[in-house]
């Protein structure tokens, strides 16, 4: 019996802390629909957080791989700025490895959209004096062994 009573005592307490319309009214599902930016916008922005003159190599690498995390390539001004900072701090390996990333992410339209690209920065690769992958033999490998199926 003390039990019974025990328990409609808390159920009462509950009930004028917490009433019903405000508990349901949390179990409404956040929703990720923000307002959406066009690329030119989101490219804007891109290219003003590479220009920052602080920007240090942590921040570059981080939005390199938010990037990379992106259903997207890359617009060519944002890989431009991106290789300008990197030069600001004098960071070539970071160069390359932004440029092996793009390359990566064409995907399997590679032949088509990296050509593209390199044409589109090269202006800028020769002013910072930065060489792609394949112009350093980085799509190569060094040590690769010979294909047992090209032996014979």
């Amino acid at each position: 019996m003390l039990r019974f009573a025990g328990r409609q005592a808390i159920n009462a307490v509950r009930n004028t802390i917490i009433p019903r319309a405000a508990s349901a009214a949390q179990n409404v599902r956040a929703s990720h629909d923000g307002p959406l930016e066009d690329e030119e916008q989101f490219n804007n922005k891109c290219i003003q957080y590479f220009n920052r003159p602080d920007i240090d190599h942590w921040e570059i690498r981080s939005a390199i791989t938010k990037l990379a995390g992106m259903d997207l390539v890359p617009d060519p001004a944002v890989i431009c700025a991106a290789l300008r900072a990197c030069r600001r701090l004098n960071d070539y390996a970071l160069t390359v490895r932004i440029l092996e990333t793009v390359k990566d992410k064409c995907g399997n339209k590679v032949n088509e959209i990296y050509p593209y690209i390199l044409q589109e920065i090269r202006p800028t690769l020769d002013e910072l004096g930065i060489n792609t992958p394949e112009e350093l033999g980085y799509d190569k490998p060094e040590l690769a062994l010979q294909s047992v199926d090209d032996i014979h």
